[in-house]
This record gives structure tokens, C-alpha cells and sequence, in this order.
């Protein structure tokens, strides 16, 4: 069977579809958050460092592996990487790049399916004359699969509503599917963004309850804290906030880049990509969500909401707060927030479903709707757990392996192939031919010695996160001969569950031991279930190799 060669329709189509890979939620819900956690207005000072001398340099990498793993056939990162250097390791590193986009794919799409539910929620008015504990409720009712939400399993319904919609956009071409949606999705996302946040910024103080000027809520998140910059954990955070909103890690970038000809431009589509996300994240992400909080509750009533992430503010607080502004403009802000928080889904998860149907594609000459409607299938498969089983924790498992250590893992060695292992000379010839710009020389450097030794550097670091994450404790107590105390947020305490352990040994109610017993039941059976899934793609990257063998493909 002949697979349709794929290719980008338009050049705007390319850098929509590449910045809605980008932007997701963590623009709107996750990066406030970050910033008012780690010394507001001073935080973007770490947070474009990291850009500068992370975000970029990786853009640049992935997009060059991308576009020259394409010239040999290759559209998903196994054999991309097998392309750069021969070394049968190579293309099981280049399993990371399948694993993880099935992996988040998995809970993002469940993520997603929220925002399609709440868009019908703020339609319909289910949030007016509702307290905010009522609101939380709604929530609360909604991920428990609890009978008392409108439409009995509400979450479920709209997993696979979600799910199928994602499986016929990614059924079409990419330039009839993918690329379409993000023609649509992403100007959408930009006008309904601009819409809240001068609704929020021209906030009044004694109008609709607001206690407060939208232009407080702007302050408070901008206004720096600068002894916070000599913090090692605010750089973490920082380096942490650019990896996530970049998308960078996961092989989607690669994927995509893979459809672009020889000679076409990279360098200055990286850069526009990016610099597109970061303008949706700082400016739009920063004036939304803060502002309005802080405008009806207040600075220190926010500050204790942030605590608990911007998941719990952008679900359970904004449509409280939403429903102050009346009937009909609540209904049109609510459709337009969680419509904006829907298109920044769609256009990642349908971004992370290109790869694993790439790499069928190419492997095993499926068609585009077989490996559309396979890579759909595997994610209701792995998605499902996440759903059933959110409140025991198994959708933050998802979220930890596949969403932070994998991503980290698999750029880092990525980073180290491309500027030591291919070079830097054939590196930075290839990000060059057919550049629209010229490329700053310093960059040379950067990506060959300065990107890999800080993803190195955050990897460890989140390898061995200090207690509390007190960076400057620990080291003064490994000086003094105290040891290195890891809090449980590491990497290593992580593997060996000790959070809930602790819990666990410090319950004295019976019922609550079994049920967090049970918990720590299906965390393990949740990491037993990503290391198959891990192991199987592998498995399958090894047929394909010797298949290609025996084609002399080789």
C-alpha cells in the first residue's frame, strides 16, 4: 500500500500549527501561577533567560532534526535519530518521542473534554446562582463520575467526544486537517484571549462585586521580587515553564518539521513559533486569570488559590466568578475562556497524535485513517484510567512521567546527538540552508556548550530535589558532612513512593489507610502500565529496524 506523501499547505499554516503546538494550557492556567510563586515581575527575568539560552537553541535543534530526518523518509524520531548517527541506541532513544505523545495524549485529552463540557456549561447557565462551593461541586461531581452532573458520566461522554473529534481532524491530510484547525483555532484563541483581558484589566472596584481594579491584579503579578532571582528553585521553575510551553521534548515539533522540503526556512519559523507562544503566555496568560481573581477575592485569597494550582482556579473559580458579570456575559466569557483553554487543547493533542501515526505510516504503510483511528483507540485505551481513577491520582502519574521526565530525558540526549554526537559543524549548517534570517553566530555556542549542560543541570536537579526544595539548606548541610535530605518531589523519592508511604504510616483512621492503600495500588499499576506502553513501542521500533533491513533500506 502507497502512504500519501504529507505536506504543509500554506507557510502560516506551518507556524499556526507549530505555535498551537506550543501554546496549551499551561499558557493560561499554568504560568500565572509560576509567576506569582516565584517572585512575580522578577520571574521573567529567569523565565527569558531560559528562553534565550533553552527554549530557542532546542527549537532550533528539533526543528533541524526534524527537517532532515524528512529528507530520508523518516517522520517520526526513532529512525530521525537512527538518520543523524547509526548506533542501533539512537533509535530507542528515539522512543521517547512515541511514548511521550501517547502518554500525554492520554490525560491531555481527558483535560481537553473538560474544557468541551464547561463551554456547554457556560452556554447553558449551569454556573448563574451558583456559590462558589457550588461551583466546586459541579467539578467535584464532574471528575467523580457522580450521577448528580447533568448528563450521567458526564467526564466519560466527553473523553470520547473528545477523542473521536481529535481522530477525524487527524483522519484528514494535514493540510485539510491539522493545518485547518490551526487557521481556525489559533486567531480564535487570540481574539477571545485580547477579549478577557481588557475585560479584566478595565475591571472597577464597587462594580459586579469586583473589591478590586482589574489593574491591582496586574501589579500584584508584575510587581518583581528580586531576591527571589538568587533562588536555584525560581531557575528551576523558570527552565521547567519554558520546556512546558514550548512543547519541546515530545517529537512533535520533529514531526512536523519532517514535512518541510530541503531548502525551506527553519531558522526563522522556529523563531516566529516560539516568539507567538510566548506573546499568547506572557501577555495574554498573565491578564486573564489573576486580574479577575484578584479583582472579587482578593490578593490574599489568591495567593492561597495559586497554592493549589491553576487547574483548580480556571475550573472551580473563574466560572464563580464569571457569573457576577450577569446572564449574558457570563455565558459569552465563560464560552470564550474555556473556548480559548479548548483550541489551545485541540491543536497540542492533535500535534502529539502526528508521530505515533507517522510512525505507522512510514513503518507499516498504514493509511491516514488507519493510524488516525489506531491512535485513538490507544488513547481511549490508556486514557480511560485516568478518567475512572483522577481523584486516586493515576492522571497526575501520566502528568509526572510522560509530561515532565520523559520530556527531559529525551531532550537532553537529543541536545547532546545533535551538537556533539552529529556536530556542530553539520548542526549548524543544517539550521542555516534556507534561513530567512541569519541566525546570531552565538547560538553556535550555546546549543553546542552552554543548552546541554543546563538540561543537564535541570535534570539532575529534579533527580535530587532538596527538602522543601531549599537549595541553599541542602548544600550547606552536604557541606557539613548532614547528608543531602531529597524531598519527595524528586525523581528518586518519587520511584520509591515515599509521599504516600508517609501518609500512610501517619493515617489513624482505618478507612482512610485502605483507600490510600489503594491509591498507592494504582500509582504502581499505572507506572507498570507507561513502562509497557514504553517497552511495546520499543518492541515495535525493533520490527520495524529489521524491517528495513530486509528491505535494504539501510
Amino acid at each position: 500500500m502507497t502512504v500519501k506523501q504529507q505536506a504543509w499547505g500554506t507557510r502560516v499554516g506551518l507556524i499556526l500549527a507549530m505555535a498551537g503546538n506550543a501554546v496549551g494550557f499551561g499558557n493560561f492556567l499554568r504560568f500565572p501561577v509560576q509567576a506569582i510563586q516565584n517572585g512575580g515581575g522578577a520571574f521573567i527575568i529567569p523565565y527569558l533567560v531560559c528562553f534565550l539560552l533553552m527554549g530557542i537553541p532546542l527549537l532550533f535543534i528539533e526543528w533541524s532534526i526534524g527537517r532532515y530526518g524528512g529528507q530520508f523518509g523518516n517522520h517520526s524520531t526513532p529512525f530521525m535519530m537512527n538518520s543523524i548517527d547509526k548506533r542501533r541506541i539512537w533509535k530507542y532513544v528515539g522512543v521517547f518521542g512515541i511514548f511521550s505523545n501517547l502518554g500525554i495524549a492520554a490525560y491531555y485529552c481527558y483535560l481537553e473534554s473538560w474544557t468541551m463540557s464547561y463551554v456547554v456549561h457556560s452556554a447553558i447557565g449551569t454556573f448563574n446562582g451558583l456559590s462558589q462551593d457550588g461551583v466546586v461541586k459541579v467539578f467535584n461531581d464532574y471528575v467523580s463520575l457522580n450521577s448528580s452532573t447533568i448528563i450521567p458520566f458526564e467526564a466519560i461522554i466527553f473523553f470520547i467526544l473528545c477523542l473521536a473529534l481529535n481522530i477525524w481532524i487527524l483522519s484528514k491530510d494535514l493540510n485539510e486537517g491539522v493545518e485547518k484547525v490551526a487557521k481556525i483555532g489559533m486567531p480564535l484563541l487570540i481574539i477571545f484571549g485580547i477579549f478577557l483581558a481588557i475585560r479584566a484589566i478595565t475591571l472597577k472596584a464597587g462594580h459586579d462585586g469586583a473589591i478590586n481594579d482589574g489593574t491591582v491584579g496586574l501589579n500584584f503579578l508584575w510587581t518583581p521580587n528580586f531576591d527571589s532571582i538568587t533562588n536555584p528553585k525560581v531557575w528551576f521553575a523558570a527552565a521547567g515553564q519554558i520546556f512546558f510551553t514550548l512543547s519541546l521534548g515530545m517529537g512533535s515539533i520533529q514531526a512536523y518539521a519532517s514535512y518541510l522540503k530541503r531548502k525551506e526556512d527553519i531558522a526563522l519559523n522556529a523563531m516566529s513559533a516560539g516568539w507567538m507562544n510566548e506573546f499568547v503566555e506572557v501577555v495574554l496568560g498573565g491578564a486573564i486569570i489573576i486580574p479577575i481573581s484578584i479583582g472579587y477575592l482578593g490578593i490574599d485569597r489568591v495567593v492561597e488559590l495559586t497554592g493549589l494550582g491553576g487547574l483548580g482556579m480556571g475550573f472551580k473559580t473563574l466560572p464563580y466568578l464569571f457569573a457576577q458579570w450577569g446572564p449574558a456575559l457570563a455565558a459569552i466569557s465563560g464560552v470564550m475562556w474555556f473556548g480559548l483553554l479548548f483550541f489551545a487543547g485541540i491543536t497540542s493533542s492533535l500535534a502529539m497524535g502526528i508521530p505515533c501515526m507517522a510512525f505507522m505510516q512510514d513503518e507499516f504503510k498504514w493509511n491516514q485513517k488507519k493510524s488516525a483511528l489506531a491512535f485513538g483507540i490507544t488513547i481511549l485505551i490508556l486514557g480511560l484510567p485516568t478518567v475512572i481513577f483522577f481523584n486516586q491520582g493515576v492522571f497526575d502519574e501520566y502528568d509526572y512521567w510522560t509530561g515532565t521526565v520523559s520530556l527531559f530525558t529525551f531532550a537532553m540526549l537529543e541536545a547532546i546527538l545533535f551538537a556533539w554526537v552529529f556536530g556542530m559543524k553539520n548542526g549548524w549548517k543544517e539550521i542555516n540552508i534556507g534561513a530567512d534570517i541569519k541566525v546570531p553566530l552565538i547560538y553556535k555556542y550555546i546549543i553546542k556548550y552552554i543548552t546541554p549542560v543546563l538540561l543537564i543541570f535541570v535534570f539532575v536537579g529534579a533527580l535530587i530535589t532538596p527538602l522543601a526544595n531549599d537549595w541553599v539548606a541542602a548544600f550547606n548541610s552536604f557541606i557539613n558532612g548532614n547528608g543531602w535530605l531529597l524531598d519527595n518531589s524528586s525523581i528518586i523519592k518519587q520511584i520509591a513512593n515515599s509521599a504516600i508511604k508517609e501518609q500512610i504510616a501517619a493515617a489513624t483512621d482505618l478507612a482512610i489507610k485502605n483507600d490510600l492503600q489503594i491509591k498507592m495500588y494504582l500509582i504502581n499499576g499505572t507506572r507498570i502500565l507507561l513502562l509497557s506502553v514504553f517497552v511495546g513501542v520499543s518492541v515495535l521500533v525493533h520490527i520495524a529496524y529489521k524491517n528495513r533491513i530486509k528491505q535494504g533500506r539501510f
